[in-house]
């Protein structure tokens, strides 16, 4: 079940430590990587089409991403899947994060079919991966996490996706 942005914003402000920017204190990288290999293949079944994908980010809390092709989706633009080191934080975007404010946008624009979004949102719900909308991701930091070093504006984004 989706979750509302005050429990969003919980969960960041829980998973905020800032001690550990770049993974949590109990990270397992192998178990990560497992279920993020489940991921690709999961939207490659999905999809119907090989996804591309990196993993296992160095000096970022983002662990990887995947890409399911534009030539995949029905309105041509590729779908991509980032994950992070932090409590199995996932974000969706249209074409690339950035390239629109977020799913809502990017299907006003006709750049984003919202079947192939809920197929997307899925397959992260049933992996046990929490689908963290890019507007939330892209507002004001609001942590303990001194994070001006990296950001001239630090976001939720750049703390938990971003690189050190």
């Amino acid at each position: 079940m989706a979750k509302s942005e005050k429990e969003l914003l919980a969960l960041l402000r829980e998973l905020d430590d800032p001690e550990r920017l770049e993974r949590p204190l109990r990270y397992d990288r192998r178990s990560v990587g497992l279920k993020f290999g489940r991921l690709v293949r999961r939207l490659e079944a999905d999809f119907g089409t090989s996804c591309e994908s990196e993993r296992d980010t160095q000096e970022s809390s983002e662990y990887g991403r995947v890409r399911v092709p534009a030539e995949a989706t029905l309105d041509g633009t590729r779908i991509v899947v980032c994950v992070s080191k932090f409590g199995s934080l996932a974000e969706v975007c249209a074409d690339n994060p950035g390239a629109f404010l977020g799913t809502a946008e990017a299907h006003e624009e006709g750049a984003l079919d919202l079947g192939d979004l809920a197929t997307v949102e899925r397959a992260l719900a049933d992996l046990g991966y929490v689908n963290v909308p890019e507007e939330l991701l892209e507002s004001d930091y609001e942590g303990p996490s001194a994070l001006e070093h990296f950001a001239a504006r630090p976001t939720w984004w750049t703390r938990f996706f971003g690189l050190w």
